[in-house]
């Protein structure tokens, strides 16, 4: 039997694919369950459109992305800490705070949670490299700099 899955199942498919799979698990499991569709010539139709329009939505974000992945490697992104008297600054600089220097330098808002930070520990100034993956396609390194706040 042929069935469209609706939702990501694992060992067998993602959603939007066409599978054959036995009849019971199909008419009896998937289906009741709303996991998948019959793969009726309606139904083939429906998904090639949903398909399509998801690869529209998908091309357009991933050019916005791009626009923020030039302006964040255009800008010069400065971090302010403050220092002590050995050159060491208080705590150490976290992506909160590098999304927010982001946001200054660029004028457009980074999640905090998609910011790694390359070094182990920022507890100095100076010069450091970070990498924000704004989707599993579209990933940028860059140089901050660390400076007296």
């Amino acid at each position: 039997m042929e069935i469209i899955l609706i939702k990501d199942i694992e060992n067998l498919g993602k959603a939007n694919d066409i599978v054959t799979v036995k009849n019971g698990y199909g008419r009896n499991y998937l289906i009741p369950q709303k996991l998948a569709l019959l793969a009726n010539e309606g139904n083939k139709h429906k998904v090639a459109q949903i398909v399509a329009q998801e690869k529209h939505r998908e091309e357009k974000i991933l050019k916005e992305f791009e626009s923020i992945v030039a302006k964040i490697q255009e800008a010069t992104i400065q971090v302010g800490a403050k220092v002590g008297t050995s050159g060491k600054i208080f705590g150490s600089v976290t992506n909160v705070q590098l999304a927010e220097a982001i946001k200054k330098a660029t004028g457009e808002e980074v999640d905090r949670r998609k910011i790694s930070i390359k070094a182990d520990e920022v507890k100095q100034l100076g010069t450091y490299n970070a990498e924000v993956a704004l989707h599993p396609k579209v990933k940028v390194d860059f140089e901050f700099e660390v400076v007296k706040d």
